[in-house]
């Protein structure tokens, strides 16, 4: 299984698209608007010029495959880094989501390295999505506890979410999903 990360693109629209379904989007509030949509769209290319994250498609074997992202965040008084991921039905149960997310890892450890850059990643599931979660308990996340995030950042809509927290100063783990 070759699982790799490649910047957001105009190519992957399409992408975006096949995400935006009941199915995908039920735990973040349901699917969007097309407008909605092309508006996300550019913000996700945009934000490697914004010197604030990355959007990446996720790709299997060359086949689109889902997406995933990371970005700095205010949280709790201090700047952190956020991910979030979704992985397309068809690809899902076979590990799409760990190897993803272990790449993702990678390149925020090494950026997290640079003077000024958050020390810690975050993610936020819904505290009802099961293999979020777990997802993040395979990655080497921490479960800090269950809180109100405010998602879409902006909206002032709240869902119930969990934190899970990854300290990027800590050394990889040996043999660990990262490896």
């Amino acid at each position: 299984m070759d699982v790799r990360l490649e910047p957001w693109s105009e190519a992957v629209l399409e992408l975006l698209r096949q995400i935006n379904t009941p199915q995908m989007r039920h735990h973040v509030g349901g699917p969007e608007s097309e407008e909605q949509l092309l508006v996300r769209h550019r913000r996700y290319l945009a934000l490697p010029e914004s010197g604030r994250g990355c959007m990446f498609a996720v790709l299997l074997d060359g086949e689109m495959a889902g997406s995933i992202a990371y970005h700095r965040r205010d949280w709790r008084g201090k700047e952190v880094f956020e991910t979030g991921w979704n992985v397309l039905p068809a690809h899902q149960g076979r590990g799409v989501a760990a190897a993803a997310g272990a790449a993702l890892i990678a390149v925020v450890r090494g950026i997290a390295h640079r003077p000024g850059s958050p020390r810690a990643l975050h993610a936020f599931p819904s505290v009802e999505n099961a293999p979020s979660n777990a997802l993040c308990n395979r990655l080497g996340f921490t479960l800090l506890g269950p809180c109100d995030f405010e998602y879409p950042a902006g909206s002032g809509t709240l869902m119930r979410s969990n934190d899970w927290r990854l300290d990027l100063t800590a050394p990889a783990p040996a043999g660990g999903p990262e490896a």
